[in-house]
């Protein structure tokens, strides 16, 4: 390093110095006394083009510029200029290559001025071209302010202008916010603070995973620092997280049935929980667990804060687009992938789009029970495909593994329905450990629905409420049968002559009887064809379908039957005709039978 003359004529900044502040700090602490300060113009426009992408280090870069002219005002002794020309814009994108770096030691060579710069790679090469130089090392062994309120306990600090700084302590399911100090944070205290972690986060290991006018989020070691300032919030803020716990898969305790899961079927995992519940600790494990038994394990994150082996190569976003990273995810074919904190709709699609592609895939999940994960899928990939992607879903709560649900496809009647033409694929999720089902998620008209379900037992009140029905029944058919399904729909069936007098006129009487047992009923004969065959036509006018019979058969009770299953009985109206709506269940039924080319005939008792 070459040493620095105390009567230098010129000075020429270059944009590491300035975004750090350190060549007013010089000069307030009397280092720098006496100095004609020249900016070159590409080093305002860098920052410039910084601050219009939002970034942070660009505010930091002009407001460090108007520092040094306030400083020029009030000190003779200390002059500031402009020099040079504005770079391209191929130039400021090829910054980070250079470019902009050999501008300014073209300017320093012009000017017959030192070079100050904080960039070792800089200083080395101007020194090399045979330019002046004034490195200034930069100093990192400094603790920073906030590590005096850790303890072994501590997961986060949370230090707020005008508000006592607080910590939370404690393990997942049992943190406290405890006060760390009884004097209030000033925007001093925090301006100090933040300078300090970013100064640290610029010439240490820490990674910038958001950086923004008024908010960074840096990963400095264990510690994840999010910083937000005006404008983005009223007041300075800043919020540390670390991990204090580290586990095995084996300390969870799991089941030999989802250990078997994991070794063996599980290639689409979501672990969701609460925040704070301790789900990225049980992705850590997971990633460990994977390890262990040979396999190549990613992750894409933003921030990288899980702690996992070395050996596991942690992914932020690629030129700022997790898309980005995944491409090359392809490329690379790890055996699983964990994607920590999906939140966005291109998390979830780059989530499916992995799974596809056969890369197992662990995704962490925000959720307040376990359904809620999956649900955040639906709508951004189709229901039939949701199972090929997600098999597993693991809901952590206070550290502990609570809930596991296994998703698997099949087609069948929805519970609650029982016509066999309303027959379509359901995606079940079960209970994991007892195969209990617990949803049905299915399409239904243009929407998709998640249905809960719940298995009861037979029990007395069922077999009271089959008492009662029955008692209703049998005044029509004292051989009738009860089938249940669920808790509020039935079919009875009865003998075919009876099936006219208990629906009644235009269905009144089914309707009084439903009403007065509180249930919904389906009627079907107990035999399949009953009574004379008749002609009929049928179409469709406006939002009916119609049957058309002969108008001698009006008042007469019509029983329709499809590929020889009884569908429903209706009374032929005045006009001859039998008029269904095509938005009812019936309609729909028709409507496929019709377009399905399949046997429709009427018989009359």
């Amino acid at each position: 390093m070459t040493e620095k003359n105390k009567k230098v004529e010129k000075i020429v900044p270059d944009t590491s110095i300035i975004v750090d502040g350190r060549l007013s700090k010089l000069i307030e602490n009397g280092e720098v006394k006496s100095a004609e300060i020249v900016i070159p113009e590409m080093v305002l426009d860098e920052l410039q083009a910084q601050a219009n992408r939002g970034l942070e280090i660009g505010f930091d870069g002009l407001n460090e510029i108007k520092r040094l002219r306030e400083i020029a005002k009030e000190n003779k002794n200390i002059k500031v200029s402009g020099v040079g020309r504005r770079p391209t814009a191929e130039e400021i994108k090829l910054a980070k290559k250079g470019r902009i770096d050999a501008l300014i030691r073209d300017i320093a060579k012009e000017e017959d001025a030192t070079l100050y710069t904080e960039d070792l790679v800089q200083a080395e090469v101007a020194k090399a071209d045979g330019l002046n130089v004034y490195y200034i090392k930069t100093k990192i062994d400094e603790k920073l302010a906030f590590e005096k309120y850790l303890d072994k306990e501590t997961i986060s600090l949370h230090f707020k202008e005008g508000a006592k700084p607080m910590a939370k302590r404690g393990k997942p399911g049992k943190v406290k916010l405890v006060e760390v100090r009884d004097t209030i944070c000033t925007r001093e205290e925090l301006q100090k603070m933040a300078d300090d972690i970013v100064y640290v986060a610029r010439h240490k290991e820490g990674q910038f995973e958001i950086n923004m006018n008024g908010a960074e989020v840096i990963q400095l070691g264990n510690y994840r620092i999010a910083i937000t300032k005006p404008p983005f919030s009223k007041g300075f803020e800043i919020t540390i997280v670390r991990p204090i716990v580290k586990l095995r898969l084996e300390d969870y305790k799991p089941s030999r049935k989802l250990m078997k899961r994991l070794e063996e079927h599980a290639d689409g995992i979501l672990i969701a929980g609460p925040p704070g519940s301790g789900k990225s600790t049980f992705a850590a494990s997971l990633a460990e667990f994977y390890l262990g038994k040979g396999k190549i394990i990613k992750t894409l994150e933003s921030p990288r804060d899980l702690q996992v082996p070395p050996e596991v190569n942690q992914y932020a976003p690629l030129n700022g687009s997790m898309i980005n990273s995944a491409d090359l995810l392809l490329l690379v074919r790890p055996d699983y992938t964990i994607f920590d904190e999906m939140r966005k709709t291109s998390d979830f699609k780059i989530f499916s789009d992995l799974r596809l592609a056969g890369i197992g895939m662990i995704g962490v999940v925000h959720a307040s029970n376990p359904i809620n994960a999956i649900q955040r899928f639906i709508g951004r990939t189709e229901l039939g495909m949701i199972p090929h992607i997600i098999d597993t879903i693991i809901f952590i709560k206070y550290g502990k593994i609570e809930r596991i649900y296994s998703v698997n496809l099949t087609v069948k009647v929805p519970i609650g329905m029982v016509e066999q033409d309303l027959a379509r694929p359901v995606v079940e999720v079960r209970d994991f450990e007892n195969g209990t089902l617990i949803y049905e998620i299915y399409t239904y008209g243009e929407e998709n629905v998640v249905i809960p379900i719940k298995e009861e037992k037979k029990g007395a009140l069922e077999m009271l409420a089959k008492k009662k029905i029955l008692e209703e029944i049998k005044k029509y058919d004292s051989e009738a049968d009860v089938v249940f399904h669920g808790t509020n729909k039935i079919t009875i069936r009865v003998a075919n002559k009876v099936i006219p007098r208990l629906i009644g006129k235009n269905g009144k009487n089914i309707e009084k009887i439903e009403k007065k047992l509180g249930i919904s009923i389906d009627v079907q004969p107990k035999v399949e064809s009953f009574g004379k065959e008749v002609k009929f036509e049928i179409g469709e006018s406006g939002a009916y379908v119609i049957f058309s019979f002969d108008k001698k058969m009006k008042g007469e009770n019509a029983n329709i039957y499809v590929n020889g299953e009884y569908l429903f009985t209706a009374t032929i109206g005045k006009s001859g005709q039998i008029r269904i709506s095509k938005e009812s269940e019936l309609g729909k039924a028709l409507i496929t039978a019709v377009a399905s080319k399949k046997d429709i005939k009427a018989f009359i008792s």
